[in-house]
């Protein structure tokens, strides 16, 4: 099995391509700038476009443009990038035109710095543009992931005719290593019927998200809720380790997931009996699994580099039959597993209210 020492950003870009990628639009900042370095480097050698923006609100319009004509289309940038491409967002939600957004996360709010963070959940799975419309949000846990749910995000793009982001943080990004891509993934052929590839012996295809009347309006939104209901229903993922007999389950996605699995086996080598659960998919979230596994006693921590985001999902997921603590670390900061663990005794020697 030939592998390959890659960084996650290389191995994303690298997975979008054999993916079937065709065409790329972005505008560089830190710390996702290896994936428009590799894209403008092998992109037009295998078949498709690379073009730099002139600003992130230019790119995301030109990936609107290339997915209402039917192309496999990616941007990517990193979180005020991202914030500057929500209205485009919004429209492709609207058009439902598929697609796949990268974010690798770093510090905010504003400017903020260079350094890792999970500071854009609410953004990614609350819409962070306009308007009731839903992404498909993927979280890897490791390089291999960042190649292995970029391939799957074209799928389910197409599938769902629906934008599908990329939520990584800086770590994964920038960290190295090796990449399994012998597997060879086959990009799975969706017609497009819809597309607006030239009209020569059919109707007109339109792209259009404006509709003045509330009747007719209100009937797409339905529409689409019910295509919403049906991603929830269909599409959810998640890991789950040690959870069985565990007074303690350790909740966390990205980076915060490998750093808690770290914490969890320093716990039960203390006899504390400790789980993890980590949603793959944050949008649709793993609610009803993590209910399942809710009882009052036992305990939830989420761990997280933000303030406190994915923590509502989790509380909203247990509807009060557990308790729900964090874990978390700041500004760039990542919590180290020792910080996890201090807080595991805390609640478990209930010394955390």
């Amino acid at each position: 099995m030939a592998k390959t020492l890659m960084k996650g950003n290389e191995a994303l870009a690298e997975a979008a391509i054999r993916a079937g990628c065709k065409a790329f639009f972005g505008y560089p900042i830190t710390p996702q700038n290896e994936v428009p370095a590799y894209m403008a480097d092998q992109l037009p050698m295998r078949g498709g476009v690379y073009l730099q923006a002139e600003s992130e609100v230019s790119a995301i319009n030109m990936v609107y443009g290339a997915a209402g004509a039917g192309a496999r289309v990616m941007t990517s940038s990193s979180s005020p990038g991202i914030s500057l491409k929500q209205e485009g967002i919004s429209y492709i939600a609207a058009g439902e035109l598929p697609c796949v957004i990268v974010n690798v996360m770093r510090c905010g709010p504003g400017l903020g710095g260079i350094q890792p963070s999970q500071g854009d959940y609410f953004q990614a799975v609350k819409g962070g543009g306009h308007g009731d419309y839903r992404l498909i949000v993927l979280a890897p846990g490791s390089v291999q992931e960042m190649a292995d749910l970029t391939a799957l995000g074209f799928d389910l793009a197409d599938k769902w005719r629906n934008p599908v982001m990329i939520l990584a943080d800086g770590i994964l990004g920038q960290m190295m290593e090796p990449v399994d891509f012998s597997q060879g993934h086959v990009p799975q052929q969706v017609e497009k019927p819809w597309a607006t590839t030239g009209a020569v012996d059919r109707g007109p295809n339109v792209v259009n998200t404006l509709d003045i009347i509330p009747e007719s309006f209100e009937k797409k939104l339905d529409r689409l809720l019910s295509k919403y209901e049906q991603i929830k229903a269909e599409e959810v993922r998640w890991q789950e380790e040690g959870t069985e007999d565990a007074e303690v389950i350790l909740v966390g996605y990205g980076t915060c997931a490998r750093i808690a699995r770290s914490a969890m086996d320093l716990a039960r080598k203390e006899g504390i009996k400790v789980g993890l659960f980590r949603p793959i998919t944050l949008w649709p979230f793993p609610e009803q699994q993590i209910r399942a596994l809710a009882k009052p006693e036992r305990k939830f921590l989420a761990v997280e580099m933000s303030a406190g985001q994915m923590i509502e999902d989790v509380r909203l997921a247990v509807e009060g039959k557990s308790p729900v603590y964090l874990s978390n670390r700041l500004g760039g900061m990542v919590p180290t597993p020792e910080d996890v663990l201090a807080k595991i005794r805390e609640i478990v020697e209930g010394r955390v209210s």
